[in-house]
């Protein structure tokens, strides 16, 4: 069976980790208890052997629509059928361990659990593993903790009937640790409380609310909603070792959970053209952002082929430095002040100890090993090979990320967020760094795999690093070795101006003629206006060369300077990085014709994956994309004031 279009999928969050949800009604992809952690549901990157929990009418001309339930990640989907309607409404429960935004709270008391049985012998799937005559949760030890609220994942899918009967089939089939770990499974609840538990290893499910029977590798079962009733399915997902977790109040976890959407929503500050993607781009930033730790993910996925059947497959699961300042200034610019204290936080934690060590990336709560690896028992979105877990990019050098870093810090003063004793420590000593690096070419933003180069945008970057801390010292009163900083910043500069260009245009490393859309971000720094000549000129060579099918692509890569075989689609943040060059110059008429075609590529419930095939008409790469989603932000809000906004 083909995978469903990257675009078919709707994004559930605890703002923890995440599933994925088809359009088809299949649950797809979950890691826990983070998003960064091994999958219990696989099929993204293969099939439903994979792993994957599906829910969906029996008419097999059923049809759905789907939104999600205002300013939340509450998925609600209506299915019409011959027989009637029914809605399914999804969610991942919040349960807050800690402080938090105000609006939320500990989950009401639970009702006791229910008593569970053995599964009859008679039903037990044969192809399945016979379970031990105690079952690890059949018999718990006395010695076993209970399972605190931030060690478990759980996904809600209410059935309610609206009109008619609708029956219903579910089928459910876990495979743990990247479709590695096939589990015991045993009943462990029957009517009125039917309940089934899969463990393997450190891993360990719960399913309740309907009766499933084994069928192969796999779990199934029919349940038939009438006008006015409601069925429940709660999965949760617990360490093994812990007890098996209580049952909650389904209503309660609803209300809290849409609750705590809505308040957060409700401090973003917007006004302008593209209400509702800016509002949805804005949540789904918040739901890459870890709740616990601050740490901001590029992506929800890993592997998802930048081109299909080819070998662009990279994990963006964690944190990047460059991705996570840009993400912060978009938060900044609408209002969301507290995202920066805690990503502030983040970093002082996630950097912490000799410069010389900094990485361009991070695990979610500042982990440095991200050892990149193959993993074969994922086959692939479309055959798409190798899936990977870990990123080997977390050992490049990219000149521009303390530059992004230092840029984001200084955006951050400046909406009132005050230095810390330690963060303005950290900035002095990652300027002292890069000083020391000055020629040393680079890896660049785009992660290149080949030769390192100097790339312009890079040298721009170290120019705007040092440029805010010139300006931390003679406008803010910080300290530092300033005339130092000055020097250095004014050698990149005339650096720059001498080697950066060739032919008029900014061109995208000293040894080449060639550009990449990453020069599109130079105004934004300061370093020059956006219709300084040379930057112009820069555009209509991007216009010449690098846009296809009306998108832009991050570069040409026929020139081997990524150093990867094979092609990819058009970087959906770099068509968004041109609406601000064309509003900041006058060009609003194209600049409003763009953004409103780049708005038209976002799926039905408002996700952008990272890039897309304007030829197949469909999302490709990682998704949803923060990168993505802070180009849409900063695009509308160039729209709406006529200028790019100044970091």
């Amino acid at each position: 069976m083909p995978n469903p279009p990257i675009e078919d999928y709707a994004l559930l969050s605890d703002g923890r980790t995440a599933a994925l949800v088809s359009r088809a009604g299949s649950v797809d992809w979950l890691c826990a208890p983070r998003l960064d952690s091994a999958s219990l549901f696989g099929a993204l990157l293969g099939g439903r052997e994979q792993g994957h929990w599906s829910l969906r009418p029996d008419d097999p001309e059923a049809t759905a629509t789907r939104r999600y339930d205002e300013d939340t990640f509450c998925l609600v989907t209506r299915w019409e059928t011959a027989g009637g309607v029914a809605e399914v409404r999804e969610w991942m429960p919040i349960v807050p361990s800690g402080p938090d935004r105000p609006g939320t709270g500990q989950p009401a008391p639970e009702p006791a659990k229910q008593d569970r049985t053995e599964q009859d012998p008679s039903e037990h799937d044969p192809s399945e593993q016979d379970p031990p005559e105690q079952g690890p949760h059949e018999q718990e030890s006395a010695g076993m903790a209970e399972t605190a609220p931030g060690e478990r994942t759980d996904v809600v899918r209410r059935i309610s009937g609206i009109r008619g009967t609708v029956r219903f089939v579910q089928e459910l089939r876990i495979r743990f640790d990247y479709a590695r770990a096939m589990p015991w499974i045993h009943q462990t609840g029957t009517a009125p409380a039917p309940e089934i538990t899969a463990t393997a290893g450190p891993d360990a499910v719960v399913v309740r609310g309907a009766a499933l029977r084994p069928a192969g590798h796999s779990h199934t079962g029919e349940i038939a909603v009438a006008e006015g009733d409601t069925v429940d399915l709660v999965l949760t997902w617990f360490p093994s070792y812990r007890r098996t977790p209580e049952r909650f109040d389904v209503d309660d976890s609803l209300r809290r959970t849409t609750g705590w959407w809505r308040d957060w929503a409700s401090g973003i500050a917007h006004t302008g053209p593209h209400q509702d993607a800016v509002r949805r781009s804005l949540l789904i930033l918040r739901a890459l952002t870890n709740r616990d730790t601050g740490g901001i993910a590029a992506a929800a996925t890993t592997s998802l082929p930048e081109d299909f059947g080819g070998v662009r497959n990279w994990d963006y699961r964690y944190v990047w430095l460059r991705d996570a300042a840009l993400t912060l200034e978009a938060l900044l610019a609408h209002g969301l002040a507290d995202e920066a204290r805690a990503w502030r936080d983040w970093l002082v934690r996630a950097v912490a100890g000799d410069p010389a060590d900094v990485q361009i990336m991070y695990g979610l709560a500042g982990e440095r090993e991200l050892i990149e690896r193959v993993m074969p028992s994922l086959p692939g979105y479309e055959g798409s090979v190798p899936v990977r877990i870990g990123n080997d990019a977390a050992r490049q050098y990219q000149a521009d990320v303390i530059g992004e870093v230092m840029v984001t810090l200084a955006a951050a003063r400046r909406a009132g967020l005050a230095e810390s004793t330690r963060s303005w420590s950290l900035q002095r000593l990652l300027l002292g760094h890069v000083e020391e690096l000055l020629d040393r070419p680079d890896n660049g933003m785009w992660e290149i795999r080949g030769d390192p180069q100097f790339f312009t945008h890079s040298r721009v970057m170290l120019w705007a690093a040092f440029d805010r801390g010139v300006r931390a010292v003679e406008e803010e009163g910080a300290s530092g070795p300033v005339e130092r900083w000055r020097q250095v910043r004014d050698r990149l500069r005339a650096e720059i101006d001498e080697l950066g260009v060739h032919h008029g245009w900014f061109v995208q490393h000293r040894a080449t003629d060639e550009v990449d859309a990453s020069l599109l971000l130079i105004p934004r720094t300061g370093f020059c206006a956006p219709d300084d000549p040379r930057m112009l000129a820069t555009v209509e060579r991007i216009e010449q060369t690098l846009i296809h099918d009306g998108l832009v692509n991050r570069y040409r890569t026929g020139t081997g300077v990524d150093g990867l075989p094979g092609d990819e689609h058009t970087f959906l943040a770099c068509s968004f990085w041109l609406v601000e060059q064309y509003a900041a110059t006058g060009r609003r008429g194209e600049a409003q014709e763009l953004m409103d075609r780049l708005c038209g590529l976002r799926n039905d419930v408002g996700m952008l994956s990272e890039e897309y095939d304007p030829v197949g008409r469909r999302h490709a790469g990682n998704t949803p994309q923060a990168f993505s989603h802070l180009s849409l932000i900063r695009a509308a809000d160039a729209l709406a004031s006529g200028r790019p906004r100044k970091r």
